[in-house]
């Protein structure tokens, strides 16, 4: 069997309120430009209980290789402490992209956040036959993706500014192996299996 797989952060439940809060303001600024015959806007929001920050994405595996990720996992939580992420911009994404991709709040690299993504990645590549993405890792949670289509509907200087200062700690205790599941209505996520830092609270 093959399962559509990813390694991800996932949010407590008051940190996934707020950045809904978010969603919610910033999606007042597309209301202007919603489809006058479906009511749709040029975002697709990602819903609340669907919030994460991916530290890995390794796409389609077999029953084996999961096992050898959940194993992997393991090895790199016993290595690494918790820590804090400082998540403080909401923005368009990727950066300099037009038209954007996503709707993403930014978190801040911390030494402690990319040693634990170095570690992993080092083991999925020893073990998996795992590419890293070459690009910068930009810590982020993707609040919405762009339809590309509508967006370029909108003229230019009516396109709406998403540029908000936010102040959330996401407590990083554990780290999950998620697997992605693709439906007509959208991707749904469900925890495989969580792992505890060392030493967690």
């Amino acid at each position: 069997m093959r399962h559509r797989i990813f390694i991800a952060i996932n949010l407590p439940k008051d940190i996934k309120e707020g950045l809904s809060r978010c969603q919610k303001k910033i999606e007042k600024l597309f209301t202007p430009h919603r489809n006058r015959i479906s009511g749709a806007g040029p975002c697709r929001w990602v819903k609340k209980e669907n919030l994460h920050l991916t530290l890995a994405f390794l796409g389609y595996l077999n029953d084996e290789q999961l096992e050898q990720v959940y194993e992997i996992v393991k090895e790199t939580t016993a290595k690494n402490k918790p820590f804090l992420i400082f998540l403080n911009k909401v923005g368009y994404g990727p950066r300099k992209k037009l038209p954007p991709r996503l709707i993403w709040i930014q978190g801040e690299k911390s030494e402690e956040l990319l040693k634990l993504k170095k570690d992993l990645e080092e083991l999925l590549t020893q073990k998996i036959n795992f590419s890293p993405e070459e690009r910068n890792f930009l810590p982020h949670i993707t609040l919405a993706r762009i339809k590309k289509w509508n967006w370029r509907q909108i003229e230019p200087e009516e396109r709406p500014v998403v540029d908000l200062e936010v102040s959330f700690q996401l407590p990083v205790n554990s780290i999950e192996v998620m697997e992605s599941h693709l439906k007509k209505t959208g991707a749904e996520y469900e925890i495989l299996k969580s792992y505890k830092l060392k030493h967690s609270l």
